[in-house]
């Protein structure tokens, strides 16, 4: 393994890309690991749009996870998994069930139905577009507006008029041999602020549209708005070279839930459907505790860097359109 892991791609086993309709503003991510990982998943959204979610559970059989989805389209991305497993099958990989292979197929959705277009949303030959990308080429994941975090926006306790682009971000951290990445769609209903210095990076505009109000402003600004129903998800992956059973998987996965807690204001409200999955590859033995810790400082690196990456689009501003 070397020292300096920057992208999720460089984890051995792990593949990953994009398909990303920029004209309508929608898109999937999909991450791979070909020979099967362990995983977990914790949802504490209101209204999460997602599959295969109970098959991750400790107590069911299945031991093997061949890939993971986030998308846009709400209800409707979820096409984009059904292209990810044919195409997955197609090469073979997948759950032996002795007639054939099933790939395990687990993910989620992102709304973004009011960016961009209303009717466009990920398809299941995006889904297979993105594995074969994944499978076939080397490149890093990109971060910002494509897959998942093309249609994502943030800051939207007062309604639409005075929010800002998300977008998809990814982060690795690594102590010793032990590696936790992270990749994250990042559409939330609150701001984001930067997990060590607490300052906001994007989120509820000030009334010029200027800057970015400070999280409890922008709380006391929108206490008579009412924002959109169920139009908010940050969805994320963790992925890691640890070695885990489903039980502490889903461990981990409620233990990075705390970058959420980190770095977006207000976050898991009832207008958020927020979700996250864990890879675990197997490789290296580490403390659950560990790893937690690790992968939450992986996934508030993600979630900060979906919103730095992500660029105006749709008439909204992005941070780096900011002063």
């Amino acid at each position: 393994m070397p020292s300096d892991v920057t992208n999720i791609t460089q984890i051995p086993h792990i593949h990953a890309a994009h398909a990303t309709n920029g004209q309508a503003g929608t898109g999937c991510t999909v991450i791979l690991c070909p020979q099967g990982a362990m995983g977990g998943v914790d949802v504490r959204g209101g209204a999460p749009a997602t599959r295969e979610t109970d098959l991750l559970r400790p107590e069911e059989t299945v031991q093997e996870l061949h890939a993971i989805v986030l998308a846009g389209g709400s209800a409707f991305g979820l096409a984009a998994s059904c292209g990810v497993a044919e195409e997955l099958e197609r090469r073979g990989i997948g759950l032996d069930v002795g007639v054939g292979r099933v790939p395990i197929v687990s993910g989620a959705c992102v709304f973004d139905l009011a960016c961009g277009s209303a009717t466009a949303w990920p398809t299941a030959a995006m889904g297979a577009a993105a594995t074969a990308a994944a499978l076939d080429d080397t490149a890093p994941l990109a971060s910002g507006n494509v897959g998942a975090g093309a249609g994502c926006t943030v800051g939207k306790l007062a309604g639409p008029l005075r929010a800002m682009k998300g977008g998809l971000g990814q982060s690795v951290r690594q102590a010793g041999r032990l590696v936790c990445g992270a990749v994250s769609a990042v559409n939330a209903c609150g701001s984001i602020r930067d997990p060590i210095t607490g300052a906001p990076i994007a989120g509820m505009l000030d009334e010029e549209g200027a800057s970015v109000l400070a999280p409890m402003d922008a709380l006391a600004t929108a206490l008579d708005a009412t924002p959109p129903l169920r139009t908010n998800t940050t969805i994320s992956c963790v992925i890691t070279n640890a070695r885990l059973t489903k039980a502490k998987a889903t461990k981990v996965a409620q233990i990075s839930a705390d970058a959420y807690a980190h770095t977006i204001y207000p976050t898991h409200t009832t207008n958020d459907g927020d979700a996250i999955f864990v890879m675990a590859t197997g490789e290296v033995e580490a403390g659950v505790d560990t790893i937690g810790i690790l992968a939450t400082q992986a996934l508030e690196g993600a979630i900060a860097d979906g919103v730095r990456s992500a660029r105006g689009a749709f008439g909204l501003k992005a941070a780096c359109d900011l002063p």
